[in-house]
């Protein structure tokens, strides 16, 4: 079972050593979830880091049916940097495979929520907007959006739109560990 792993840097060399080290890491992320479509691999050197032991970035993406499966971890080698993110990802893999849907007539589970990311550059007009995206939303619970929030590493906030009230609503993580809404309305 060869499978391809996209590996990107960012003031980083790639060199043979880390690519074989960062396949045979990834190939383990196999066994434990065969549905894989993509593997990214993304090292980076933060020279700007505020402590020499976050210099060295590693984040892996999985994208496969129905699921996005992302980690980010730091450390003061790339090796290390690299075995954490693996772990990481193993630990998100587990908890993805353990979660029991309920199903619900017309409703979409979130392990079905399918992101499609695209940035656009910002123009030279606006500095103060770095990056956009657009993604698709599918409709689903408070729940499933606490879920897919977890799944996807997202700390601060998940934008989904809400079966209940058939609206777009924002999900974010409170300072004392609870979430909360935001229910947007036109004025």
């Amino acid at each position: 079972m060869d499978k391809k792993v996209d590996i990107y840097t960012k003031e980083l060399e790639l060199n043979s050593e880390i690519k074989d080290y960062v396949d045979k890491k990834a190939e383990r992320l196999y066994r434990f979830l065969e549905k894989i479509d993509e593997t990214r691999v993304d090292l980076a050197f933060a020279k700007t880091a505020r402590e020499a032991n976050n210099r060295y970035v590693a984040q892996i993406t999985l994208r496969g049916r129905g699921f996005i499966l992302r980690a980010e971890e730091r450390a003061d080698e790339i090796k290390p940097a690299i075995d954490l993110v693996m772990d990481k990802i193993e630990r998100q893999i587990e908890r993805y495979k353990g979660k029991k849907y309920r199903s619900r007539a017309g409703a979409v589970p979130a392990a079905e929520l399918l992101v499609k990311e695209v940035e656009i550059e910002a123009e030279e007009t606006q500095p103060l907007i770095a990056r956009r995206k657009k993604f698709t939303l599918v409709p689903m619970d408070e729940l499933e959006a606490i879920e897919q929030m977890n799944l996807l590493g997202h700390e601060d906030f998940f934008v989904f739109y809400n079966i209940s009230t058939n609206s777009i609503n924002v999900l974010y993580k409170r300072r004392d560990g609870s979430y909360g809404i935001i229910e947007p309305e036109l004025g």
